[in-house]
């Protein structure tokens, strides 16, 4: 078991090593803006996804609304950079929120990036899978198989260590970076000088809306799709303690150039769009259909559409930094089960890494590898972490009047404004497709959340040890030890019981008449003067009459008396040779497990494997 785990993950790593799992400023931007770049990948299909069925005229509002949606990418930019500067820490709308707007807005603000993080790897990956399959259609049908195969490939490598996972990671995402910039740049090179250009043919999906009809909220729900090229803009605010010193100043370096970057891509890929009437199909991405009518089906072609499936399906590696932080960091307040705080054998936090995995799973699962049905539950997360994100910076800068707070207030307010309008925005917009889901389920996760650490503040008002407590000793042991056969593994216990009390009863269910009578006699010839009890019983059950005869012990028993019952059991010399054993013990401890008034224990016997020289010897003997 053990080698299966280091070859798939690889050895532990030393403690003294976490600062050597820092990110360089070249390979934080592959990590943490993949989520971010790769939305570029299929915003711009969402927009004309909304406006197509309303016509051409409709189609040349894709440029404005991705205006709109740049111009609050930038605002966030802004924002994210002061937020940078004061929470060194990470966190990002979690701590902020909690700090700054109380315990319910961070908890709110923390269970929305737990969503979206979730959904992230969901959509990235069923987007990734999809460009694939629109490359190649004969894989359609396995789109499910394919989507968890990588889930499972990118636990792995997460798992393997945060700076193993970046190496890996960052030649794929400059590979699409530079890649959509190339396909950019000869579209706006042919376009410029009037270069003839295949257009897209007439597609069904068009429909032929008079102008009249084309609404504020046609536009409103354009926009609400648009918004996915701004999802994982605050991840690089979340992990900043992952990256080298000075973390502060390389973060907020690297979140500029994502900015800048983002604004490239989903600028151009949406004028490519537009200039060459693209309009979206369920056989076929956007980009991959700009791509065909650019540069035809040549190697550039599927280099694009490689690095393109790349880049979505490394999208969801965001969420695997982000998503474990986070959680570790709510696992330390108190509100999600602590083994979340603690970091695994390559030094980042396993646990986190192997419930998205699974979580996200679930969700390729029930929806069936679609983008378009996980979407829409996919923004209202994301722009509520953001909206309390900035308000949690505002009150911040008031309180402590810094240098430049009242600067810094407008950027964060403008900041809360315009992401505050987006999210009621895509909250009607996007409720009817699905949005209702998730904003019922966050104060339902919420509500969680408060329920475990009522929990871990009650137990550990429990458990608390007072200056004046004073402690009681059992003024006799009283050991029950439950046997089925006699074996060495039943003497070991026997004796070890013998060790620490005199008073020791051995307990046999009476199953079998002529097991017992043979059970009886050996024990007399070993233990002559120890009792061993017979208890029948008529119905074949070895629990209920256990349990009655346990029931009248404690009855009978002082409150100065302990009760320890030991559980004789067997350790076979391979792992796997365990499941071809009955689990009585296992069982037995199951159930007593939660009775007050026991202490229960294992007395292990372990089964050596028989030496070399004795298996020759009796081999010869043979």
């Amino acid at each position: 078991m053990f080698r299966l785990k280091n070859l798939l993950i690889g050895k532990p790593l030393h403690n003294s090593l976490l600062v050597h799992e820092k990110l360089t400023k070249i390979k934080a931007l592959a990590v943490y803006s993949s989520d971010a770049l790769s939305s570029v990948a299929y915003a711009t299909e969402e927009i004309l996804w909304v406006l197509a069925p309303l016509g051409a005229f409709a189609l040349s509002f894709s440029l404005p609304i991705a205006g709109v949606i740049l111009l609050l990418l930038a605002t966030l930019i802004l924002s994210y950079r002061k937020t940078i500067s004061a929470y060194p820490s990470g966190g990002g709308a979690y701590i902020v929120a909690k700090d700054n707007l109380g315990q319910i807005s961070g908890l709110v603000a923390g269970s929305s990036l737990v969503i979206d993080y979730i959904l992230t790897v969901a959509v990235s990956i069923a987007s990734g899978v999809a460009a694939i399959t629109s490359a190649i259609p004969t894989l359609l049908p396995h789109t499910v198989a394919i989507c968890l195969f990588f889930v499972l490939v990118l636990m792995i490598v997460n798992l393997r260590g945060i700076k193993e996972a970046a190496s890996i990671f960052t030649v794929p995402t400059y590979i699409f970076i530079v890649s959509l910039l190339t396909l950019i740049a000869i579209g706006i090179y042919k376009h410029t000088l009037g270069l003839p250009i295949p257009m897209a043919p007439l597609n069904p999906i068009l429909g032929s809306t008079p102008q009249s009809y084309i609404t504020l909220w046609i536009l409103a729900k354009a926009f609400s799709s648009g918004c996915t090229a701004l999802t994982g803009v605050e991840a690089i605010s979340n992990g900043v303690p992952n990256f080298k010193e000075p973390r502060s100043r390389n973060a907020a370096l690297t979140l500029a150039a994502m900015g800048i970057i983002i604004v490239l891509l989903f600028g151009g890929a949406t004028f490519l769009a537009q200039i060459l009437h693209v309009t979206p199909n369920t056989n076929e991405t956007v980009i991959s259909q700009i791509a065909r009518l650019l540069t035809g089906r040549g190697w550039f072609y599927y280099l694009l559409q490689a690095s393109t499936a790349a880049i979505l399906i490394l999208a969801a590696n965001t969420s695997y930094n982000d998503f474990p932080l986070v959680f570790s960091l709510i696992a330390k307040d108190g509100y999600v089960p602590r083994q979340f705080s603690a970091r695994g054998d390559k030094l980042v936090f396993s646990n986190g890494i192997i419930v998205l995995s699974l979580l996200s799973a679930t969700l390729l699962i029930v929806f069936h590898g679609d983008t378009h049905n996980l979407i829409p539950l996919y923004a209202v997360g994301v722009f509520l972490s953001f909206t309390l994100s900035q308000v949690g910076m505002v009150v911040h800068w008031f309180k402590s009047k810094e240098k430049g707070w009242r600067t810094n207030i407008m950027v964060n307010g403008l900041g809360a404004a315009l992401s505050g309008v987006a999210l009621s925005v895509i909250a009607i917009t996007k409720f009817v497709h699905g949005a209702w889901l998730v904003i019922i389920l966050i104060p339902v996760l919420v509500l969680i959340l408060l329920k475990i650490h009522r929990h871990y503040v009650d137990i550990a008002k429990k458990l608390r040890v007072d200056d004046n407590h004073t402690f009681e000793h059992p003024e006799h042991i009283k050991v029950i030890v439950p046997v089925a056969t006699f074996t060495r593994v039943v003497a070991n216990t026997i004796e070890y019981a013998l060790s620490i009390s005199n008073d020791v009863t051995a307990v046999h269910i009476v199953l079998d008449d002529e097991k017992a009578e043979r059970l009886k006699a050996r024990w007399d010839k070993f233990y002559p003067n120890n009792l061993l009890l017979m208890i029948c019983s008529p119905y074949r059950s070895m629990l209920g009459p256990l349990l009655d005869y346990l029931d009248e012990v404690d009855k009978s028993t002082s409150n100065h008396e302990l009760i320890m019952i030991l559980i004789p059991e067997f350790i076979t010399h391979k792992w796997w040779q365990y499941f071809l054993h009955n689990q009585s013990g296992l069982i037995l401890k199951s159930v007593l497990f939660f009775n007050k008034s026991y202490v229960i224990a294992s007395v292990p016997y372990h089964l050596s494997e028989p030496r070399k020289k004795e298996k020759e010897k009796n081999s010869a003997a043979r």
